[in-house]
């Protein structure tokens, strides 16, 4: 679905698994599939640091992470570790920015700072942060304007309600932006809703989603 899309630019906002690197093992021929003209670009999320789960050693952990980032690489996707890329189509150009993990509650691993190093005041940029507590926390009143934040994480709880009239779900109690758009200032969150699970192994309510995003000079 995401490659029948064709759009310019893919990204993937973490969570490739929920504990261990070769979970994802089945679907690497699937993943490998999708690509587009100006790359695919993926962050890692809470759970692929494999905090969830015991592990016979801390050497052993930190392998199944390096095995993690490998099996990105072997997919086609170039992993941001607090690192940005210059995308430029028809003489425009987008900062690309991703950071490690950083949410309230969680083990905050990536660099915001780091992740802007070399990028112009000036520049249009777009940041991939798992968890969209990052963006009411650090991004949206940084005095770098990062225009677009693209999160994860929530999964909208995978239980709720969306119509034009109700939006509910628990994760709204966890989370102030727990899905879709947010705005302050002129910057923009999107929070996708995901395409997985964990835990319960289903959705009522809240759909999988992939999200298509078109940028307009303004």
């Amino acid at each position: 679905m995401a490659a029948a899309q064709q759009s310019d630019l893919f990204v993937f906002t973490g969570d490739l698994v929920n504990h261990k690197a070769d979970e994802i093992d089945p679907m690497i021929d699937i993943f490998s599939k999708i690509k587009a003209p100006f790359g695919q670009f993926s962050i890692l999320g809470n759970h692929d640091y494999g905090d969830y789960t015991s592990w016979p050693s801390p050497e052993a952990k930190v392998k199944n992470l390096q095995s993690l980032k490998e099996k990105h690489k072997i997919m086609g996707f170039d992993l941001l570790l607090d690192e940005n890329r210059v995308i430029e189509k028809d003489g425009q150009k987008i900062s690309l920015l991703g950071v490690e993990n950083w949410g309230l509650g969680f083990q905050s691993k990536g660099d915001l700072e780091k992740s802007l190093r070399n990028v112009p005041d000036d520049a249009f940029k777009v940041l991939l942060s798992h968890d969209p507590t990052h963006w009411d926390e650090q991004v949206k009143n940084h005095p770098k304007d990062i225009h677009l934040t693209l999160s994860g994480h929530t999964h909208g709880m995978q239980i709720g309600i969306e119509t034009p009239f109700v939006r509910w779900s628990p994760a709204q109690y966890r989370y102030t932006n727990w899905a879709g758009i947010a705005e302050q200032a002129g910057k923009y969150l999107y929070v996708n809703r995901g395409f997985g699970f964990h835990a319960f192994a289903g959705r009522v309510g809240i759909w999988p989603e992939i999200t298509v995003i078109e940028l307009k000079k303004g």
